[in-house]
């Protein structure tokens, strides 16, 4: 008797250390997703089928290992597009799995078939393979090649299709092969390179680390702890890069949200670089902060894919590989020549928190609601984060909400889920799911979640309250309601002055998301002064539901005040630098 298809599937991705999968069953998968749920993996079934791929996307981002996730023929395949191209974008290993008639019959001509289209066509172009199981003998080639392919080089997203006709066929094949066995792991750089590394590092007056995205999703927050406090130095976040590492946080700053990270950047003169594409939040490292010292600084750069090395600035020091085996080596190497700390860092350090205290209370003199008027964002976000749990995982969404979040945040969370590349509003709901689920199925805890979000963003994916009620998960969502598309409102004033009509940015005034919200099963909470948010969130947590906290926000404050949006709008180079 040999293995069925489907079950071959899931013994490759368990070798991977794979054990949630997202996705609404279909006829090609529902034997899978009962193997799966009795193999004691976590199998999720959401509202939407973009929603189960942003939740992938999540889950591959709080674990360090690719997403699953699965699409119906047709309209499921459809329904997931957005979430397949953000994965491209957002650099995120996520395999989505998709049903398809039986290959025989896909190749007739025929007129009027039913919940049938090609969908490699459709797909390719956003995954970085796609591929079919068209024999069953084919199984362990194609999962490997599209798991290969979506963890080598830049991460990203793979296709595979699972056509009917090979479902429950079953094959003899041998063990399945561990993924050192077919694939490069944990890849080292060149040990010259590394000397070279060790040696500007040494010879540096003022080094900044510069941690990027692929810091948090690859989980090596301890060793680039490690790694920093070898060196001495600041720590510089980039926008996607915002999960601060604990034990460091006071030597951490944002870019160009954070004064201090402003003055580090512009004195430093050797910058060693993981985890980033230094792309165009980074001013590509060579223009705007970084213009003045760019002739003489040295770059370092830490990069798995060889082909972006010198792409977006010159680098002295390429150290291709793997975050995972890169940084043990300068760990390694660093410690027989550790530094003093770096002129500076406690000077930035202080003035660090100094800075933050001062958002706070600059943000008191806003207002904080009542009578007519509305809660300045701003004071939701800073009492907002000052509620958050401190072993909790945050969870971003919106557009002038986030830019709101990047200057008020008081939180230094160890794990920031957002979606920073590709600017995809309305993930917020879907990323906290998936995010806690995983790491629920990889801990075995429940850490408390915080989405902050707002009204127009909530609204996208608002039916996997539902998913996040039916998994009980510890999740408070902090909506801001305006009532309107605060970033296009804010646009229509700045090309056409106050006054002008804001066509298509404005919605009903009469929704309450604490009321939806408690349709959902969910624990809800309206606040319209801002002495009274902090007890909401906490009475949210202590609800034992998942809760929404409706804020009411001040529309004209949410489209015209933000924070350092002049810097923000920097960040669209448009080619011309």
């Amino acid at each position: 008797m040999g293995t069925p298809v489907y079950k071959r599937i899931l013994d490759l991705f368990e070798a991977e250390g794979i054990n949630t999968l997202f996705g609404i069953p279909d006829p090609n998968f529902v034997h899978l997703f009962l193997e799966a749920e009795q193999r004691g993996w976590t199998v999720v079934a959401p509202h939407h089928e973009a929603a189960a791929g942003f939740m992938a996307e999540a889950a591959s981002r709080m674990t360090g290992k690719p997403g699953l996730c699965i699409g119906t023929l047709g309209p499921g395949m459809a329904n997931m597009m957005p979430a397949v191209q953000c994965a491209m974008v957002e650099n995120s290993p996520v395999i989505f799995l998709g049903g398809q008639r039986a290959r025989i019959t896909e190749r007739r001509v025929r007129r009027g078939r039913i919940q049938f289209v090609r969908q490699e066509p459709m797909i390719e172009d956003s995954v970085k393979y796609s591929g079919s199981i068209e024999y069953a003998d084919q199984v362990d080639e194609v999962i490997h090649e599209a798991i290969r392919k979506a963890v080598s080089g830049k991460p990203g997203p793979a296709y595979v299709e699972y056509p009917s006709h090979v479902i429950l066929e079953e094959l003899d094949l041998p063990p399945v092969q561990k993924p050192e066995e077919y694939r490069l792991v944990n890849q080292g750089a060149d040990v010259d390179r590394i000397a070279e590394a060790v040696k500007l590092i040494g010879e540096a007056k003022n080094p900044i680390l510069l941690v990027g995205h692929a810091v948090h999703t690859s989980r090596m927050g301890a060793a680039v702890k490690e790694l920093a406090l070898l060196m001495n130095c600041p720590v510089i976040q980039t926008s996607g890069g915002t999960s601060y590492i604990e034990g460091i946080e006071d030597r951490t700053f944002q870019y160009v949200f954070s004064d201090a990270s402003l003055e580090a950047v512009e004195n430093c003169d050797v910058v060693l670089a993981l985890g980033t594409e230094i792309g165009e939040p980074l001013h590509y490292g060579k223009w705007s902060w970084w213009a003045s010292g760019d002739a003489t600084r040295k770059w370092i750069v830490v990069e798995q894919d060889a082909t972006a090395i010198g792409v977006n600035r010159p680098v002295h020091v390429p150290l291709v590989g793997d975050l995972r085996g890169v940084v043990p080596q300068l760990v390694r190497a660093l410690k027989d020549s550790p530094r003093d700390p770096a002129p500076g860092l406690e000077k930035f350090m202080r003035e660090g928190q100094a800075e933050l205290d001062e958002i706070a209370r600059e943000s008191e003199g806003k207002s904080g609601g009542g009578g007519n008027t509305q809660i300045h964002t701003s004071r939701m976000v800073v009492d907002a984060t000052r509620a958050f749990p401190q072993d909790g995982i945050l969870i971003r969404d919106g557009g002038a909400t986030v830019i709101y979040q990047w200057t008020y945040s008081q939180a230094k969370p160890h794990d920031v889920i957002w979606n920073q590349n590709y600017g995809h509003i309305g993930t917020g709901l879907p990323y906290a799911t998936g995010a806690m689920l995983a790491d629920r199925a990889a801990t075995g805890k429940s850490r408390p979640g915080m989405l902050i979000s707002s009204d127009s963003s909530f609204l996208f994916h608002v039916a996997e309250l539902e998913t996040a009620v039916r998994n009980k998960l510890p999740l408070v969502c902090v909506v801001g309601v305006d009532f309107q598309w605060g970033l296009e409102v804010g646009v229509y004033k700045r090309t056409f002055g106050q006054g002008t009509a804001e066509t298509g940015t404005h919605w009903s005034d009469g929704v309450r998301f604490d009321k939806v919200a408690e349709g959902f099963g969910c624990h809800g909470e309206f606040v319209e002064k801002i002495e009274d948010l902090r007890p909401a969130i906490e009475r949210a947590y202590s609800s034992g539901k998942v809760g929404v906290v409706h804020v009411n926000i001040d529309p004209k404050a949410n489209s015209e005040e933000m924070p350092k949006y002049e810097k923000f709008r920097t960040w669209y180079a448009e080619g011309t630098q």
